[in-house]
């Protein structure tokens, strides 16, 4: 290629495909002067296309879901098929496993052996990836640097079946989409929402069917723990309790959450006593981290479009005694000054979706 042909090469634009249990989402992103920039985005929810509410987590066929990726990309009015696609947390196995110190040449075949204690199946009918976690540079006598030997090396081992990836490829194939990769959902929202540093944060993703939990430091998962409650949970309780719709109990949730007054009590305190129990989990998970690394986490980051209920941060902030904030993806990004406001209030929503348009783009360079 020519100088003058790279000089002027058009801007190439990339998606982030997010397929949620409730929702899809996507984002479309494009490299100018070094920043990424919006070009568009979009969320879908995907109830109506198994005939139950808004809000509710289905499982959908092939078909439905090609569907709705179809209807999506044309309501967004994105332009190009190169995509990167995050995998929901519950498609993986992610456990940390102890390795001796070995050449790196040899790390994935002792890690392929360690895993075979923890993966249920034969290790063939998998797609296994791990990283090796750093150490901190905190050894500094020859004592120090042999029992860190003696201790191992630490890896993060992920494993997803390969039934579930073909089935993705299924879908992204009959949607007319390119993808370069999939990961793990978890790895998109660090991308987005995880500024670098040495700093220990725990996320909480609240979806519709579960919440998940991370303590990430230096950007780097150290523990994942998941919540078998949702958003969904609440909008159940919240119709059965009050004897109404679940499609009314939704569109009540979404209207007030915990702001609706007094002669709201009843659905304050549905909500309260289900968002109690999601923060007792995530506050035990959060204490045995600092006990077991005598570390504490120096904040907590709020995603998924569960956080995005009304009162939900007041009632973290007391539930957690440290910095409550709601995740930031879009300032990862260009986007129009005149949005910001909206960008701020959607961020937690698309911090998966962007994460994986990112990492995109990324390999454009």
């Amino acid at each position: 290629m020519s100088f003058l042909s790279s000089f002027f090469k058009k801007e190439a634009s990339v998606l982030g495909i997010d397929i949620g249990s409730s929702a899809l989402k996507v984002v479309q992103v494009k490299k100018k002067h070094g920043r990424a920039v919006l070009e568009t985005y979009g969320e879908l929810a995907l109830g109506p296309y198994a005939t139950i509410e808004v809000g509710r987590a289905v499982s959908l066929p092939a078909e439905k879901m090609i569907e709705a990726i179809k209807d999506l990309m044309r309501e967004a009015k994105t332009t190009t098929v190169q995509c990167g696609t995050a995998l929901p947390l519950s498609a993986s196995l992610i456990t940390f496993v102890t390795i001796p110190q070995v050449p790196e040449k040899q790390i994935g075949e002792v890690v392929a052996i360690e895993a075979r204690k923890y993966i249920p199946v034969p290790l063939n009918e998998v797609l296994l990836d791990y990283s090796v976690i750093p150490r901190e540079e905190q050894y500094v006598t020859d004592d120090e640097t042999t029992k860190t030997e003696k201790q191992g090396m630490e890896v993060l081992v992920v494993a997803i079946h390969n039934d579930y990836i073909n089935d993705y490829q299924a879908i992204m194939s009959g949607s007319g989409l390119n993808p370069s990769f999939y990961e793990i959902e978890i790895f998109s929202s660090v991308r987005a929402i995880v500024d670098q540093g040495i700093a220990t944060n725990m996320i909480i993703d609240m979806g519709a069917r579960s919440t998940k939990l991370y303590i990430i430091e230096r950007g780097v998962l150290r523990a994942s723990h998941i919540i078998n409650k949702g958003s969904q949970d609440i909008t159940l309780a919240m119709s059965k309790a009050l004897s109404i719709t679940v499609s009314e109990a939704e569109n009540m949730k979404r209207t007030y959450g915990l702001k609706g007054g007094p002669e709201y009590k009843e659905l304050t305190e549905i909500i309260t006593v289900n968002l109690d129990y999601m923060f007792y989990e995530a506050n035990a998970t959060l204490l045995n981290y600092q006990k077991k690394y005598s570390k504490n986490v120096s904040k907590v980051i709020l995603t998924g479009g569960g956080v995005l209920l009304k009162g939900f941060i007041d009632l973290a902030k007391i539930s957690f005694q440290t910095e409550v904030v709601y995740a930031d993806p879009f300032g990862k990004l260009e986007t129009p000054a005149f949005l910001a406001d909206e960008f701020a209030e959607a961020g937690p929503e698309f911090a998966v979706a962007i994460g994986a348009a990112l990492r995109r783009l990324s390999e454009l360079e």
